[in-house]
């Protein structure tokens, strides 16, 4: 493996073990914050916000 597979993906700091593949607790955390946050986008069409309610409101 490269050096750079080993190290945080947020901070580059070295792995731990315990939180693979972040180096603590913190970075793991943040790391889900900005997902949720919406931080992060997969490439893909717009969703239509309106679409997907009349599709639940159906089922």
């Amino acid at each position: 493996m490269s050096r750079r597979a080993n190290q945080c993906p947020l901070c580059k700091k070295a792995q731990s073990a315990d939180f693979k593949p972040f180096c603590s607790q913190g970075c793991k955390d943040r790391d889900l914050l900005k997902w949720l946050d919406e931080g992060y986008r997969l490439a893909g069409p717009a969703a239509d916000y309106q679409d997907s309610i009349d599709r639940d409101e159906r089922d």
